[in-house]
């Protein structure tokens, strides 16, 4: 796609682009200011989203090797997996813009917001990891983010529910861990790294938090039951403490949420 003076078309073509360097480089390089934004007009995509680079090889979650992060490969077998996270993160984000036509004209700038932010969170993840003597792609990965992203792909109110609000609000709960594993190591600089993330990412959750709702105003329907039934329905992973209750409440989820978050379910695991 050529460049675009609409936000949402934009976000299309930027989802595209196969390096995710490029990619994150371009969209903390947008001022979305100067952008128009078209909230009514449907846009149609290529069959295959997103824009990916050749490597990391992909791979199921149970065929990823668990590494010592004592050793420099193991550590930057973390690092690699963070950094693709995040990649996932902008694609994740700049999907939500252009995909979902017919929403505020300020969910899309949030979600543009929240694009811009996760495309610093990959390069600072990413230069860390090259000042490790390693490259993103040198490790395989997964592809559970954007698994769950296809899946949800018709309905908007699915998606908020079961990717910011599910998945990514799992970084919420392990990145304390990951980080006092890193400080342990004496890696204080991805510490800081992480810190960032942490700080940001309950920003992010707080955005999904924000849109699920107001969409189960507009369809008047109960979050909680709501998430439970858009859980079984998609086969949303079944989340296992311990949960940050904390960063979880600073993120907007209430205590009805946080309560049945704790229920054991019988959602099936993807």
């Amino acid at each position: 796609m050529p460049p675009s003076n609409d936000l949402r078309a934009e976000c299309l073509r930027l989802l595209q682009i196969n390096a995710p360097q490029d990619k994150a480089a371009q969209v903390r390089g947008l001022d979305a200011a100067r952008c128009t934004l078209k909230p009514a007009e449907i846009f149609t995509g290529p069959a295959r989203l997103p824009g990916r680079p050749e490597r990391p090889l992909l791979v199921q979650p149970a065929q990823l090797k668990t590494r010592a992060v004592g050793t420099l490969e193991g550590r930057a077998g973390l690092i690699h997996a963070l950094t693709h996270i995040e990649a996932n993160a902008i694609n994740l984000a700049l999907d939500m813009v252009w995909r979902f036509a017919g929403m505020p004209t300020d969910f899309y700038r949030d979600w543009w917001r929240v694009a811009q932010e996760e495309a610093l969170h990959f390069e600072l993840l990413n230069a860390h990891l090259i000042q490790m003597g390693f490259a993103y792609g040198d490790f395989p990965a997964h592809d559970g983010l954007w698994d769950m992203a296809e899946r949800t792909k018709s309905d908007v109110l699915a998606r908020l529910a079961l990717v910011p609000r599910t998945l990514e609000a799992r970084g919420l709960d392990a990145t304390p861990a990951v980080r006092n594993r890193l400080v342990s190591v004496g890696d204080l600089a991805a510490a800081k790294i992480l810190d960032v993330i942490l700080r940001d990412e309950i920003g992010h959750v707080a955005i999904g938090n924000r849109w699920y709702r107001y969409l189960c105003d507009a369809r008047q329907l109960d979050p909680v039951s709501t998430y439970a039934a858009l859980a079984q329905r998609y086969q949303a992973p079944q989340l296992k403490g311990p949960f940050n209750l904390t960063a979880r409440r600073a993120a907007g989820f209430t205590e009805a949420e946080l309560s049945a978050l704790q229920v054991p379910t019988s959602v099936t695991t993807a």
